[in-house]
């Protein structure tokens, strides 16, 4: 008797499948293929992903021992580990990435209106990148040093609801301040970067695409003081300075002034001293903004930790970025989920319980927000002890 759909499916309704189409078809992801579609392989390592399968054999094992329930799932090919191997290594990643784009235009909308810390209507960007090392003689086309590979996912990270609005996954060689040739820069957007961006020629091209920049000036500066503001002291601000650059190439690069900040942490006692080209915003927001850019390096701790995206199924460059991009897509996925079911669950928590309930019948909301009233119950005091 059919008594509801399982988690799994429930999750999957959420998915853009037009959209998807659209997707398959343009890179022609199907083409030549009989039974085991692009949503059949995209369905297979979604549900990997959601409960933290090691290797496609164990995915294998895993999905052939559920093979009645395989249909209500979604999934109507046949589940073999050679197939989906072939399939990762074979059909363009693209495909999964453009899904993954639809997926985080979605969840950007969704999330507009998520405070982030700090009352600002611009939408601010955290920019970092984090590097995955792999084995130079299994992933030869991913070089970084002599002895050993990796690759590098480069993210730009929206602060409202933390969606990766941009992700490029390079070579371990590529430097972090290249990726700024590949962003297309929103007019009025706050670009939050460490020092491994400072390049005055790239932001400057930033600078005029009306777009703002706050980073950590480096110790080696030239810049000469044009006028200084006042600040409160009592905050831990040093100093708020118009500045202009006296370095050859730095002026050439960047011919307009800049903004100096000088800012004592309190916590600490470091002196940091940053660099942007907005002069409208407090000297202390824009502190408060450059430590917002913290929210990037515990993103990539927690898709590090809680995503496939450390130990692959594949070791082919297709192979890898396809898992990857689908590993992205199912954190956008979850989060539409929350939002649009209003969950006070985090990811982490919803990611544990779905993990373990993917072939259940329970409707989603009522899943999700069970283990929050069951903490709320009381245990009576004068309840009788068995072993006494």
């Amino acid at each position: 008797m059919n008594v509801g759909k399982m988690v799994f499916a429930q999750i999957m309704e959420h998915l853009p499948l037009t959209t998807f189409r659209r997707c398959v078809a343009r890179y022609g992801g199907e083409h030549k293929v009989k039974t085991f579609s692009c949503l059949d392989q995209y369905l297979c390592m979604a549900f990997a992903q959601l409960t933290y399968r090691e290797s496609l054999r164990d995915l294998e094992a895993c999905l052939r021992a559920q093979s009645s329930k395989l249909y209500h799932m979604g999934i109507h090919g046949n589940v073999a580990r050679n197939t989906l191997a072939n399939a990762n290594a074979v059909r363009d990643w693209r495909v999964y990435a453009d899904l993954a784009q639809a997926l985080i235009g979605i969840a950007r909308r969704l999330y507009a209106e998520e405070p982030f810390g700090i009352d600002l209507k611009e939408t601010v960007y955290a920019l970092d990148a984090s590097t995955i090392d792999l084995c130079l003689s299994v992933f030869s086309w991913a070089p970084f040093r002599s002895t050993k590979a990796a690759i590098k996912l480069h993210t730009l990270l929206d602060l409202r609801g933390n969606i990766p609005t941009f992700l490029h996954i390079s070579d371990g060689k590529m430097h972090d301040v290249n990726v700024l040739d590949l962003l297309v820069a929103e007019p009025g957007a706050f670009y939050i970067m460490d020092r491994g961006y400072i390049d005055f020629e790239r932001l400057h091209r930033l600078h005029e695409a009306g777009s703002f920049f706050v980073t950590r000036a480096k110790s080696n500066l030239k810049a000469v003081r044009r006028y200084s503001h006042p600040v409160d002291r009592s905050t831990g601000l040093i100093c708020d300075q118009t500045i202009v650059l006296t370095g050859f190439y730095s002026r050439q690069d960047f011919d307009t002034p800049l903004r100096r900040i000088k800012f004592k942490d309190p916590e600490t006692g470091k002196q940091l001293v940053f660099l942007t080209n907005n002069f409208a915003l407090p000297a202390i927001t824009i502190c408060a903004l450059y430590k917002c850019r913290w929210q990037v390096e515990l993103f990539f701790k927690w898709i590090k930790q809680h995503l496939r995206i450390k130990v692959f199924f594949g070791t082919s460059e297709n192979a890898v970025k396809t898992q990857i991009w689908i590993a992205v897509s199912v954190y956008v996925l979850v989060a539409i989920v929350k939002k649009r079911l209003n969950l006070s669950a985090s990811l982490y928590e919803m990611l544990q319980i779905l993990s373990l309930t993917m072939f259940e019948r329970i409707p989603l909301d009522q899943l999700l927000t069970k283990m929050h009233t069951d903490q709320n119950i009381q245990i009576p005091l004068n309840q009788l002890n068995l072993f006494d």
